[in-house]
């Protein structure tokens, strides 16, 4: 044990050695504890039910209510999106050539992980499904595959933006972000307001981007030096108070996440609660930089903050494939009618959150097994021969049926 630990402390010893001084490692760290909360919010807040068709999808926030606050922690991504855009920001003020080549750098980083989940996920359908394993449970892990990968497609039109939310940074400052914020309480007001019924289904959809990039901006706008101190506890304050609001108000759905069987839902799109959130959690964020960058000069815990910032993409496209890869063989196990507690067992008792709770380092490990291998898909591709170029158009064809399937065009 003690070899274990000494190993343990001259790796981060080097880990921390090789870091460059002007790393922002509370930046990092923040990305990381966001990150983190990706597969957590997923694997804790999501669950199975199992019939005589197959898996299908469930949720324990539909039994208990009570337990809306925790995704109230474990919705992260307003945090993802601030060190995002304060990270790009750094980056696009270091950019060795035009900008147009900076964007394509950052977006192929975003979209080769994402083609390589699909490609794999499209022949791993057609394999499980000629092992006989039902259609409904295909569809569900699909559909769960699929489900992270929305946020990487936003995420690249952020990223895409970057060049306006600067010049909006430099111009406005943190008052950027305002008109954001006051579109999507546009748009929640005529989806929720006296006009509801009148409003066609779709309209929801025209907050995505700004609902999202609000935090980007946010991002933008404090890596441009724009947002202080002051500025992080108005951030703070409002949000916090406008979150209270809208809870209590005007009656929103207290889950961060969607619920089954729920009319509404404050994610997908995203509502102003998010919004609320996503300021509440960046002036918190920016508030504690300082104290987390020091705290993160301690190399124990400064290396597993680089060892998930590195497999970032890779945590992102694969925590829900590891959840699968325990989940479906213990689904064709229980046909018979035995249920696996917390796996594949409704969730709605309190033993299944227990049993969930004690799956999670299964599906840790299965994930770091599963990133062994994926990281491959975050490495540069080869090109300029003709064997690369195939291997490119077919993973593109591969993911391009996956897609379709998940998305329920097929």
């Amino acid at each position: 044990m003690n070899a274990v630990r000494e190993n343990a402390r001259r790796l981060a010893a080097r880990i921390d050695t090789a870091t460059p001084a002007h790393r922002d490692r509370a930046v990092d760290g923040l990305r990381a504890l966001a990150l983190l909360a990706v597969p957590l919010g997923h694997w804790m807040l999501g669950g199975f039910r199992l019939d005589a068709d197959g898996l299908h999808n469930a949720s324990p926030l539909a039994a208990f209510g009570a337990l809306a606050p925790a995704s109230w922690v474990l919705q992260m991504l307003g945090i993802f999106f601030l060190v995002g855009g304060y990270a790009s920001v750094l980056s696009y003020r270091r950019r060795a050539s035009t900008t147009a080549a900076w964007l394509g750098g950052r977006l192929a980083r975003l979209g080769r992980p994402v083609l390589g989940v699909s490609a794999v996920w499209a022949v791993l359908l057609a394999a499980l499904s000629a092992l006989g394993v039902p259609g409904d449970t295909l569809r569900t892990g699909a559909t769960l595959v699929i489900q992270p990968l929305w946020f990487v497609g936003v995420y690249t039109v952020v990223t895409a933006l970057t060049p306006v939310c600067v010049t909006s940074a430099r111009g406005l400052g943190g008052w950027a972000a305002l008109p954001l914020t006051a579109f999507v309480a546009v748009v929640d007001f005529l989806r929720y307001g006296p006009y509801a019924e009148a409003m066609p289904s779709w309209l929801g959809v025209l907050n995505v981007l700004p609902g999202w990039l609000f935090a980007y901006q946010l991002g933008v706008s404090w890596g441009e030096g724009r947002i202080g101190r002051r500025g992080a506890r108005l951030l703070l304050t409002g949000g916090a108070v406008l979150f209270a609001v809208l809870l209590l108000v005007f009656h929103y759905p207290a889950s961060m996440v969607g619920v089954p069987g729920e009319a509404r839902t404050n994610s997908h799109p995203p509502s102003l609660l998010v919004v609320a959130l996503a300021a509440a959690q960046s002036g918190a964020a920016i508030l504690l930089r300082d104290r987390l960058g020091r705290l993160l000069r301690r190399p124990l815990l400064w290396a597993p903050v680089v060892v998930i910032n590195l497999s970032a993409m890779t945590i992102l496209c694969w925590h829900q494939s590891a959840m699968l890869a325990a989940a479906v063989p213990a689904s064709l196990a229980g046909a018979g009618g035995t249920a696996v507690a917390g796996l594949t067992t409704a969730p709605d008792t309190v033993g299944w959150i227990l049993a969930r709770t004690a799956w999670l380092p299964v599906f840790t490990g299965l994930l770091v097994l599963t990133a062994r291998y994926a990281r491959r898909f975050e490495a540069p591709w080869e090109s300029g021969t003709r064997a690369a170029n195939a291997r490119r158009a077919l993973a593109g064809v591969l993911a391009a049926g996956f897609a379709v399937f998940a998305l329920g065009l097929a």
